[in-house]
């Protein structure tokens, strides 16, 4: 459900409810009640969290379970150098 996978993504962060608010520019309260579930972001604090989490919303909501790298800035060079990487990890 989205709260666990929003505490999740918070903590692996190490923030707590008041800093990720602080970030998002919600209060605490509103952090807690999209983490036990209470209420669902609008669909525009959807977007903001996917942004600040690197993320995308479908992710957020668990409809897909893969990982993005932001890799904005990098060389083709750097990049092919990442997905190399990411191959021979797989490959062990």
């Amino acid at each position: 459900m989205f709260g666990e996978m929003l505490k999740m993504m918070r903590k692996s962060r190490n923030l707590n409810q008041v800093q990720l608010a602080a970030q998002l520019n919600v209060t605490k309260q509103t952090i807690s009640n999209w983490e036990n579930n209470n209420i669902l972001p609008s669909i525009d604090m959807l977007v903001k969290i996917s942004h600040y989490f690197s993320v995308s919303t479908d992710y957020l909501l668990e409809l897909d379970n893969r990982f993005y790298l932001e890799v904005s800035g990098l060389t083709v060079e750097q990049i092919a150098h990442i997905q190399q990487i990411i191959n021979d990890i797989r490959r062990h």
